[in-house]
């Protein structure tokens, strides 16, 4: 027998406190459709039952989510009576729930009415009111129970928007949802009255409208002003959502501009495999987020189309398995003409000098280097660390972040020694930002001078013919210990050599190849001991390396080439200011380190 279904009867609270206590891992859902919290507690992987007020708040949160993407789902799958008899029952769900604000929120919340926070109810809202949009498509006759959910929604959406942008916030990522939450309801109010949206002017065009909102909250180079891969990819999302039946011709120059700026934004930062870095705040590895990138990317490619994206939806059609519902393969004819034009692959190497990031590729490697402003309240302590992936290998990642309601471990993610940057005296960096000294075909160098007082730290990356080099030059005022961060993803092998370089090698789908060496006559030790891998899993270890040396001024540089690459590394030097490459065909490179 099938096991029963319903929506849930509660007000929703703070998703992000879904998450265990001791092991700062995202709890098991159970049956999200079933309505009711997990007898006995939410699991943890580790072996934990959780049963909090604040646990439970969360899970219903993922519930109605949960729900309301279901019912878009049963909608374009023609499920017509389930649909609307769902929608009619959530129409009075939310009549006698969310009659104000939520009493409940966190004081820093812009609170919602059916969740803490209004971020939240924008989000359902969206998915109810595509999903009556989508009924709408084949009749209206049994949508009038619905009407007065969707008029209420739109009007929170209003009055939530008005809130957040009456005290400067046009620029927040929840800005793009409101209106996202306020076009769908309104369109689909409109579809249910068989009338011709007129809510373009409010919603769109206006003076807090989407437009107005990507003008500001997005830079010139293409990211959203956080430089966060989760946030960048959030509000894109609510961009195409909100743009349901617009002709992408019709759309602004402007706009539809920075629409493809996001979009290569993606796939610059996407590896060949489909890897996309988690930079800064966000989830590492989530199902319900493989989900959004997969929607994401099935209305992205109808606006303005891009090669690099299909790898990265075939990467988390995969990683979801038997969790995909399939909703974004139900979406084609998202907009009322043909795509714009197809985007250009990416360059060798690409710079986004507002975001603050450089991605160099070099033979199966792909590098990112993170030298930008902070990024508010999502950014990390991590200037200059060098992320190092393969085609679909997580080497040396962006860890991520965990829910938010973790603290111990939202503060060590977001933390300089959590991150494969550089580090004064054991100290934390300050919150600050680094400048672009140069980026060329193969080369990005990058500089920080207020991570801490009176250091200077430069990072130059560049792509060999067949390896990468990393230089990474610290100076300070006077002698400090100085250290050189490796965080890996994966399993990794340190070798202390009795001369020469150390040697690392880190596994996975692919090898990685190490030499790590350092300015002559400084003493450097390599320390290598247990840490806490990406944040998906906190418990799960892997090795970090430190480089530490008491100087004044020292270049830790590093050479790295792909096993599947050749000729081999045979011998790497640094003399002075210049490193040496030796390879096995006899053939030598010279590089400076920049600073």
């Amino acid at each position: 027998m099938a096991a029963l279904r319903r929506i849930p009867g509660e007000r929703g609270g703070w998703w992000h406190a879904y998450v265990c206590p001791a092991h700062g891992v995202e709890l098991d859902h159970g049956d999200l459709l079933a309505g009711v919290f997990p007898e006995g507690g939410a699991r943890c992987p580790h072996g934990c039952r959780v049963d909090t007020d604040a646990v439970r708040g969360a899970w219903v949160v993922l519930s109605h989510q949960a729900w309301a993407r279901h019912l878009r789902v049963l909608a374009h799958r023609g499920d017509r009576a389930e649909g609307v008899a769902r929608l009619v029952e959530y129409a009075g769900v939310y009549a006698s729930l969310a009659t104000d604000r939520h009493g409940e929120a966190q004081g820093w919340m812009l609170r919602g009415r059916l969740f803490h926070q209004a971020l939240t109810d924008a989000i359902w809202a969206v998915n109810i009111g595509h999903t009556v949009i989508t009924l709408a498509g084949t009749g209206t006759e049994d949508l009038a129970g619905v009407l007065p959910l969707l008029d209420e929604l739109e009007r929170a959406a209003l009055e939530a928007r008005g809130v957040l942008t009456g005290r400067g916030d046009l620029a927040s990522n929840y800005t793009a949802w409101l209106n996202a939450a306020g076009a769908a309801t309104s369109r689909a109010a409109s579809a249910a009255r068989g009338l011709e949206w007129d809510g373009a002017k409010e919603w769109l065009e206006g003076e807090h409208g989407l437009y107005a909102h990507l003008r500001v909250a997005v830079a010139g180079d293409g990211w959203e002003w956080e430089g966060s891969t989760y946030y960048h990819g959030f509000v894109l999302r609510a961009a195409l959502l909100a743009l349901r039946a617009t002709d992408p011709a019709s759309l602004p120059a402007d706009v539809a501009a920075v629409l493809a700026g996001m979009t290569d934004v993606l796939a610059s930062i996407a590896t060949p495999g489909g890897l996309l870095p988690a930079l800064h705040d966000g989830p590492y590895l989530r199902h319900p987020l493989a989900l959004e990138w997969l929607e994401l990317i099935a209305l992205a490619q109808q606006l303005v189309p891009s090669a690099r994206l299909d790898a990265v939806a075939s990467r988390a059609r995969d990683e979801l398995g038997p969790y995909d519902d399939g909703l974004d393969r139900e979406l084609a004819g998202w907009f009322a003409g043909p795509p714009l034009a197809r985007r250009a692959e990416p360059a060798a190497v690409t710079v986004f000098p507002a975001a603050g990031y450089g991605v160099v590729r070099a033979a199966g490697i792909h590098a990112l280097l993170d030298f930008g402003p902070h990024g508010g309240s999502h950014g990390h302590r991590d200037k200059l660390s060098l992320y190092l992936y393969g085609d679909t290998t997580p080497w040396q990642p962006d860890p991520g972040q965990v829910p938010y309601a973790h603290a111990e471990f939202r503060e060590l993610y977001a933390s300089t020694r959590a991150h494969p940057a550089f580090r004064a005296d054991g100290a934390e960096q300050a919150e600050c930002a680094g400048e672009l000294l140069a980026s060329d075909g193969v080369s990005v160098t990058a500089e920080v001078t207020t991570a801490y007082e009176g250091v200077r730290a430069v990072r130059r990356v560049v792509a060999g013919d067949c390896y990468l080099v990393d230089l990474l030059t610290v100076t300070g005022r006077q002698a400090r210990r100085f250290t050189a961060q490796l965080r890996p993803g994966t399993a990794l092998d340190i070798q202390q050599q009795a001369t020469g370089p150390v040697r690392t090698t880190w596994y996975g789908d692919e090898t990685l190849h190490g030499w790590h060496t350092h300015t002559a006559g400084a003493e450097v030790r390599a320390f290598a001991r247990p840490g806490p891998g990406p944040a998906d899993d906190p418990q799960r270890t892997r090795t970090w390396v430190d480089f530490t040396a008491l100087t004044e001024r020292i270049t830790f540089a590093s050479v790295y080439q792909a096993a599947s690459a050749g000729p081999a590394v045979t011998g790497v030097r640094l003399d002075g200011e210049e490193l040496t490459v030796e390879l096995a065909d006899g053939s030598a490179a010279r590089f400076g380190t920049g600073s």
